[in-house]
């Protein structure tokens, strides 16, 4: 994910930079640094599972329970 689909992410779920910070569990200042793909000078890159999470609450998911819980649910 590069930083310009991160922002894009973020504005096409009408989030602010500290409401993406909150729902991805990070600082408003990482969400920052995710969208100018630096820090202090450095390439920043915006992790795979940050990425994975993006996609998951885009799609709705906003908590992940583990395969137990899944297993569980398919047992019924």
């Amino acid at each position: 994910m590069t930083p310009k689909e991160f922002k894009a992410w973020r504005k096409f779920c009408g989030l602010t930079q500290e409401q993406a910070a909150k729902k991805l569990g990070l600082k408003k200042r990482t969400i920052q640094y995710y969208e100018k793909g630096e820090r202090d000078g450095k390439d920043f890159k915006i992790p795979r599972t940050t990425a994975l999470a993006c996609y998951a609450i885009s799609v709705g998911v906003e908590h992940y329970f583990g395969p137990e819980v899944l297993n569980e649910s398919r047992s019924d």
